[in-house]
């Protein structure tokens, strides 16, 4: 078991690869987690670390797209601080993003703080623990030069890929009479147009979202009134580079766009 020295080597590591824009093969053996809590474990750290404050949670892999995109068998959670947040319609910068490509999601902020307990949440509660919908954008990266070979542990100690995030408005609409898991975004990107589909979330974003919230109850984790929770990509990440605009239009849920340089 990595010990409190072990764990902060860790994530000065990778804190230092984020903000410099560089890659690394692996973590060094001594300070390599090597399961899911040591990693959560390595994560936390990050909160002191970071510029920002915790602004929400992103859960990486809920697809089949997903997984096979960083050789996972399953999702990873991961946070959202909010200094990584660009608003809508905003400028992504592509400096020290290797993994270049934007992932339209369904996004919920919540409305009352879910607390640990023993006993898992159920769908229905976590939804109605939710307060907004939001369509939004995910802009992943890993300080990995190798993210498909290094493993579940240390992407998720890689804070699960967390790179930069666009949030959209909040769906002006009744989403919750909405069955997510047939919603079908248009996402545009150089003059190209692809669909998404709710059910790529997990089988559906709702479902996701309860998998966060159980995710975080099983490490002691209170997901709080205020924050957000982007479910993952529901659509196979798509490449982008500078100069690109990328669009997703969730229809009565709103839209949301961000250009890169």
């Amino acid at each position: 078991m990595l010990d409190r020295d072990q764990i902060n080597a860790a994530s000065l590591a990778l804190v230092k690869h984020w903000r410099d824009g560089s890659k690394l093969d692996a973590l060094e053996v001594p300070f390599r987690p090597q399961s899911r809590s040591e990693a959560y474990a390595v994560q936390a750290v990050l909160e002191n670390q970071s510029l920002g404050k915790l602004f929400g949670w992103k859960i990486a892999a809920t697809s089949d797209a997903g997984q096979k995109h960083i050789n996972v068998a399953g999702p990873l959670a991961g946070r959202i601080m909010s200094d990584t947040v660009i608003a809508d319609g905003g400028t992504a910068s592509m400096k020290g993003n290797a993994m270049r490509v934007g992932e339209p999601e369904f996004c919920f902020r919540m409305g009352r703080d879910l607390a640990p307990r023993s006993s898992p949440f159920g769908i229905d509660e976590v939804l109605a623990a939710a307060d907004t919908l939001h369509p939004a954008i995910e802009i992943p990266d890993s300080r990995f030069s190798d993210f498909t070979s290094v493993g579940e542990a240390q992407l998720i100690a890689d804070n699960a890929c967390a790179h930069l995030f666009v949030l959209g408005p909040a769906a002006s609409t009744n989403w919750r009479a909405i069955d997510l898991v047939e919603q079908r975004p248009v996402i545009t990107l150089r003059g190209e147009r692809y669909v998404g589909h709710g059910k790529n979330v997990l089988g559906d974003p709702l479902k996701a979202l309860a998998w966060l919230a159980n995710e975080l109850r099983g490490l002691g984790i209170t997901l709080r009134a205020g924050q957000v929770v982007t479910t993952g990509t529901c659509h196979p990440p798509l490449p982008i580079q500078a100069g690109d605009h990328f669009a997703a239009d969730f229809g009565v849920l709103g839209k949301v766009s961000v250009r890169f340089v």
